[in-house]
């Protein structure tokens, strides 16, 4: 039997969440029974599991900062219209050759919006093509917010014309989709939510490390370059410092600022590169200090650990903050502003955090990737 063919496209620009996000998708849509094309338009990074996946690397670009402005390709050169000319006809002639049953594009067009001069032909093409694939936006639990009432109808427009599905990963009765796109109410009949979509790296516990420990942690460390070493100059200046604080920069953090961390290590300031049971290490903790990206809240809520975070706001970035504040509203963790990070704010955030007894451990999936490849092959 011919295993039905699946497009996974994505596209990350500044950090790699996007990038794994679709990985785990990837993966549990090979161990379904797809034929799964993994098409990644992001500069390409070292040892992404995207299980039994062909992986396509089209031409890639990244974004110069947390504005998204400027895209530069591999040689970091702005890209222009001869660029994006080479990278659609690649797109396109890999669908053709494909000839998928199912093609997902991941975030957008909630997202990426950028890339419509390579992702409108590309869905134009599907709804002209002869074997009729399906059509699925593949999103995080929560948008950035776009303030524009004909930029959401465009998003609406979009769906209504292409798509036969919006699989949301995330938990409705946490964070819904209507929380932040406020033309949901027109395109809730294609929305459904798998749960959350965690990574390999996510998984497994060594039993050590984090036991009545503050653990500070920065996801994959490419946005926390700024607040993660000022986190750590703070440790001696809050009323909590008579415990050990553990503080994962994550692999991306710049390896300057990890090796300086290092420098400065003591018994009760332990500094690491990288923990595979992270998530394990959360749950012994007896606070967790982070930034508010997919899979670290995924990880503090499914724990049940009391929880202060610094949403990453950068550029035009707000996600970190909605979702954040939209938490905060239940009671579920505690928020300080990035710029208004010191001493007394943490301090504060910190001990409001513990008064929360019992910590509020949610019943929220996490096997959101099985559900996603469920749904796909419901499509089917």
């Amino acid at each position: 039997m011919t295993k039905p063919r699946l497009i996974i496209y994505v596209q990350n620009l500044l950090g790699i969440g996007h990038l794994r996000r679709a990985a785990g998708v990837s993966r549990a849509a090979v161990n379904k029974g797809f034929d799964v094309a993994f098409v990644s338009g992001g500069i390409p990074i070292n040892e992404l599991d995207v299980g039994g996946a062909t992986f396509h690397q089209i031409p890639p670009v990244r974004a110069l900062d947390g504005d998204f402005k400027i895209l530069v390709d591999e040689k970091n050169q702005p890209i222009d219209d001869r660029w994006r000319d080479k990278r659609r006809q690649a797109l396109l002639e890999l669908f053709d050759k494909i000839q998928p049953k199912i093609l997902l594009t991941e975030l957008f067009p909630f997202g990426r919006r950028q890339f419509r001069f390579e992702l409108i032909p590309l869905l134009e093409k599907a709804k002209a093509a002869s074997w009729q694939p399906r059509v699925v936006c593949s999103m995080r639990d929560i948008l950035v917010t776009k303030p524009r009432h004909d930029r959401n109808l465009e998003i609406a427009e979009t769906l209504d014309t292409f798509y036969d599905k919006i699989l949301v990963h995330g938990d409705q009765n946490i964070i819904s989709l209507s929380d932040t796109f406020p033309l949901e109410k027109r395109i809730s009949h294609l929305i459904e939510y798998t749960g959350y979509v965690l990574t390999p790296e996510h998984i497994g516990d060594t039993g050590e490390g984090g036991t009545g420990e503050v653990i500070v942690s920065a996801g994959g460390g490419a946005v926390g370059y700024e607040t993660f070493p000022k986190l750590f100059k703070l440790r001696d200046k809050v009323s909590i410092n008579n415990i050990p604080w553990r503080f994962v920069t994550g692999p991306h953090m710049p390896l300057e600022i990890y090796k300086e961390l290092k420098r400065k290590e003591s018994k009760y300031a332990i500094v690491e590169r990288s923990r595979p049971d992270l998530p394990a290490v959360i749950g012994r903790a007896t606070l967790s200090i982070s930034q508010a990206g997919y899979n670290t809240i995924a990880e503090i809520l499914n724990s049940g650990t009391p929880a202060v975070v610094v949403p990453y706001e950068g550029g035009v970035e707000t996600e970190q903050r909605l979702r954040s504040d939209l938490l905060a509203k239940r009671s579920l963790l505690q928020v300080v502003d990035e710029k208004k990070l010191n001493a007394q704010t943490l301090d504060k955030a910190m001990c409001q955090a513990l008064k929360i007894t019992p910590p509020k451990k949610l019943d929220i999936s996490l096997d959101g990737a099985m559900a996603t490849s469920d749904a796909l092959w419901a499509l089917l």
